[in-house]
């Protein structure tokens, strides 16, 4: 059973502190390039309005040459991105939970054809415990999208303890590498308590977990935040979503 618990003072500040406003972002020519890549399905690519892969990707930091570890990588949206920004000289290891492969015996089959594809030579699947997440080598940035609230919950996408899994991430990181968090925004004074119900979780909650592990705040991006969501709704590719960037000292 996980313990579902924040710092309300914590949480408070947090919630209270007013973000400067977003400057207008350049977008790297290769992190374009990425996006705009042929080997893209439909699928992803039909998803690209709501989810601002560029902006989003182009806040990262993210680089050729970099070593990235993708968590929960599910079907691949981000990873091919990935792929394409860090080129042949970069590596991207994606992971896959090892309990959802014992009721979903095919679960990865789609991530490992996609590392078997050519195109993307440069990525490898990773299954393990969703918990313990970790890389062969210390990786330049961990990203983690629309799953962090789900570290939360029961079954195969939870940590059972989620401070531990943040002190994972920290421990895979090089010093001075990012850690990044997209996830659906849950309504402010919510804390965890909508992640297993709206599949969303208080950004506050969040950046008070993460830094609590040892990574400090680096800033957050408002391309994908809908301040006209109600917050009431099951989590959807158009609700309020954050970006978050933090740092190993």
């Amino acid at each position: 059973m996980i313990k579902r618990f924040v710092l309300p003072a914590v949480l408070m500040l947090f919630a209270l502190i007013e973000t400067a406003p977003a400057e207008a972002q350049s977008i790297p020519a290769y992190v374009t390039a990425a996006v705009n890549d042929p080997e893209r399905p439909a699928a992803d690519t039909a998803r690209d309005a709501d989810r601002k892969p560029a902006e989003s990707v182009a806040f990262a930091g993210i680089k050729p040459g970099d070593t990235v570890l993708e968590l929960l990588a599910a079907g691949g949206y981000y990873t091919r991105i990935l792929s394409k920004i860090v080129g042949l000289k970069g590596h991207v290891y994606a992971t896959v939970p090892m309990a959802l492969l014992a009721t979903r015996p095919a679960a990865a089959d789609a991530l490992k054809a996609l590392a078997a594809n050519p195109a993307y030579s440069n990525v490898t699947v990773l299954i393990q415990p969703t918990g313990e997440p970790s890389a062969p080598v210390p990786v330049d940035a961990v990203w983690t999208s629309l799953n962090y609230h789900d570290l939360h919950n029961p079954g195969p996408f939870g940590a059972g303890d989620v401070p531990g899994f943040n002190r994972a991430v920290l421990a895979a990181l090089k010093p001075g590498g990012s850690f990044i968090v997209i996830d659906h925004a849950g309504a402010v004074g919510s804390g965890v308590t909508q992640t297993g119900t709206l599949h969303r979780i208080e950004p506050a909650a969040a950046k008070a977990e993460i830094i609590q592990a040892g990574f400090t705040f680096i800033g957050q991006s408002d391309a994908i935040h809908h301040p006209n969501d109600d917050y009431t709704a099951h989590s959807t590719d158009k609700d309020d979503q954050f970006i978050f960037r933090f740092q190993k000292p």
